[in-house]
């Protein structure tokens, strides 16, 4: 394929799925984004070629590196690398010195074990050939890193210890391998460099990319105070960060290290603007997603047959020497525990810096010999450490406890040692709805009242919760609550007292009595129909069900919805079933009229808190917001409503769904109306109540009224 447009279709769309799909296995997304680059490239089923992957794509590689070391950069601040000074360095230099050295013993063994290496070599070759890979080992890729972290959202002493030592470790390995090639060449007698030299070589070289980044930093933070706009900020940021990057390399300097430099000079600043930080994190997932599916599709398969025992021993003693010597480094610094435990495992990942210290090896025409046996062996470790790097990493997240986006909210009962996924299925089921006691003042009911709110009983776990509501409802309508119970005609009831006990004492204890009605039928939508229309119904309360189809329940729902002449409020439990709290978005204001009985019913009823949601268009000047609330309190004030409880918030939302479910998390109970959609309208025009209660963490009502 040499198509470019089709290929970036191709890499972004796989590799999202791969990663959806390994985040349903708890791996990274990270490990999906490979996959999906090792099954479209050449090792896969070739659907890019390396002409495109090299020729076309590669500037795609280019600024994703640079994005990854300026947010390298944002997470190293003077102030808070000063605490842990003393503890990176020390598992820094452990951490390389231990990989250096155990990479270099087992592969120098083994290439003369297993004849690796040419017949006319002797020990020099082979311990330069060593000394080549364990100069390499010591690089650690930091994409990885940066992308399981921000995923997990981690913060904590492991994390900030990570990317510091992340910085340190590829400084430390451009130096080492400036080393090793001089040693090198002095045993190819190819070059007469010293050790001292080139030393000073490889300390300028770093000073340098250094320097480069600081000042590039430094510029970025003059630019963004001349500019105002967020989108000419990202404009002028990134363009700064490429040009920094593209110096470094026609420099034949380090553009990680500059990226990183820029992103820690700006940081570091004492006005800490950190909206370009803000601005390229939105524009990151996309570059990400090239970035490691264009990895993966790099990774040659083909290399690990060709490497064989040793590349297996760079990966497996590589990661050995990581863990060991961040042990020994924290142990000896006394670092906090989780750092000596798992800094190691979230040092594996190995990419970027690995390959392109390669491509300095294949350069030299006199390292040829060196560089057909270092080739697949570090290929072989990148392959195995891209693959199992990310997850170690997250493991390690994980077991230190800095894992923030799975760890579970403390504030909800009944899901201690659950996750999230286990905790929301809890709460969905009859395992974990409840309704807390009635303790508000007892209600007094009309002296005349007329019709009933006609309340659906199905399961023993949400009958209470409905005839709760159902009570609340009647109160303001002056009518009188009826549970209704539709059972098969097969079914023989010898207690009819006994079925209908749960509501009875529920609503009595409202100080309120309650109509019973036994109706023995095999069409529950038609029977609950012939009671609305029977019965003088003011309101109709069904529940969402917790067991059975959803399906049955819509059509229920739509059938009894398409002749009732009174409002349908739907129940949807989750968890404990509170109503002190309640939240009303509102998309318009016309929405009112459809949950105004809702309001004014609860407004009445206890010592409830009701919160009138207004949500507007994210562009709508923020003037306005003062104009909208004063329409929603004009409402109240027609309506007749003096309860000191309702609020009225109106805000500017990107995301309408989302800004209701983080409102939401500060409120017990969520009221929405939705409109009689036909099944053709709701396929075009979707309905906000339903998308909202299909993924809401807290009780909802849904109220149709009738057309």
């Amino acid at each position: 394929m040499e198509n470019v447009t089709l290929a970036l279709a191709l890499l972004l769309g796989v590799g999202l799925i791969l990663a959806r799909i390994g985040k349903s296995l708890k791996l990274p997304s990270v490990t999906g984004y490979i996959l999906a680059g090792i099954i479209l490239g050449p090792s896969g089923f070739n659907f890019l070629s390396i002409a495109i992957i090299d020729e076309k794509l590669a500037h795609f590689t280019e600024i994703a590196l640079m994005l990854i070391a300026f947010g390298i950069g944002e997470h190293i601040e003077f102030k808070k690398v000063k605490k842990v000074l003393r503890s990176v360095s020390f598992i820094g230099i452990a951490e390389t010195s231990c990989a250096f050295i155990l990479v270099g013993v087992s592969c120098y063994f083994l290439t003369i074990w297993t004849g690796t290496g040419h017949d006319s070599w002797h020990n020099s070759e082979y311990f330069s050939m060593a000394l080549l890979l364990a100069a390499i080992s010591v690089a650690t890729a930091p994409a990885a890193t940066l992308l399981v972290m921000r995923e997990l959202g981690a913060r904590g002493p492991l994390t900030s210890t990570l990317l510091t030592v992340i910085a340190i470790d590829n400084g430390l390995a451009i130096m080492f391998f400036g080393l090793a090639m001089a040693t090198v060449g002095n045993v190819v007698a190819q070059t007469d460099s010293s050790f001292t030299h080139t030393l000073i070589m490889s300390c300028r070289d770093i000073g340098v990319s250094l320097l480069l980044g600081m000042l590039t930093g430094l510029v970025i933070d003059f630019v963004l105070h001349k500019l105002s706009q967020r989108g000419e900020m990202l404009s002028a940021g990134l363009a700064l960060l490429l040009l920094c990057g593209e110096s470094a390399r026609l420099l034949g300097l380090s553009p990680l290290l500059a990226g990183m430099a820029a992103g820690c000079a700006l940081v570091n600043r004492d006005k800490k603007d950190m909206r370009l930080f803000q601005a390229l994190h939105d524009f990151e997932p996309p570059i990400y997603i090239l970035f490691f599916t264009l990895a993966g599709a790099h990774l040659q398969i083909s290399s690990l047959k060709h490497a064989g025992w040793v590349g297996l021993a760079y990966f497996f003693f590589r990661i050995f020497g990581k863990v060991i010597g961040s042990w020994v480094g924290a142990r000896l610094a006394k670092s906090p525990i989780t750092v000596q435990r798992y800094l190691g495992y979230a040092l594996t990942p190995q990419a970027g810096v690995a390959i392109g210290l390669l491509f300095l090896i294949s350069a030299k025409p006199e390292l040829n010999a060196f560089a057909k046996i270092v080739t697949p062996v570090v290929l072989t470790g990148v392959v195995l450490s891209e693959l199992v790097g990310p997850i170690l990493t997250r493991f390690a997240f994980i077991q230190a406890g800095e894992a923030v986006t799975l760890q579970n909210d403390p504030a909800i009962p009944g899901c201690e040692g659950l996750s999230p996924k286990e905790c929301k299925i809890k709460l969905s089921s009859p395992a974990g709805i409840s309704i807390t006691p009635w303790t508000w003042k007892r209600l007094t009911p009309h002296p005349h009242p007329s019709g009933v709110v006609l309340f659906g009983s199905s399961h023993e776990k949400t009958v209470r919760g409905l005839a709760r509501l159902a009570t609340i409802f009647a109160h303001h309508l002056h009518a009188e609550p009826m549970s209704v119970r539709v059972v098969s005609p097969q079914n023989i009831v010898t207690d009819v007292n006994k079925l209908f006990a749960l509501e009875t004492a529920e609503i009595a204890s409202m100080g309120y009595s309650m109509q019973k009605n036994l109706v023995q039928y095999n069409d529950v939508a038609l029977a609950i129909a012939n009671q609305v229309y029977s019965n003088n119904t003011k309101c109709l309360v069904l529940g969402y069900p917790i067991e059975g189809t959803i399906q049955g329940f819509q059509q229920v729902v739509e059938q009894v919805g398409e002749t009732a002449d009174c409002p349908v409020v739907v129940v949807k439990f989750y968890g404990v079933l509170h109503t002190e709290r309640i939240l009303v978005p509102l998309a318009s204001m016309d929405q009112l009229d459809e949950v105004s009985a809702i309001v004014k019913a609860l407004s009445l009823v206890g010592e409830h808190s009701i919160t009138l949601l207004r949500l507007l268009p994210y562009d709508d000047p923020q003037d306005d917001n003062d104009k909208k609330r004063q329409e929603l309190k004009d409402w109240i004030s027609q309506q007749d409503i003096t309860y000191h409880g309702l609020k009225c918030k109106v805000i500017n939302a990107e995301s309408q769904l989302n800004a209701i479910h983080e409102e939401a998390e500060d409120h017990d109970l969520v009221v929405m109306g939705a409109p009689r959609h036909s099944p053709f309208q709701k396929l075009i025009f979707g309905s906000l109540a339903d998308a909202v209660s299909h993924d809401i963490k807290k009780p909802m009502l849904i109220v149709y009224n009738p057309d």
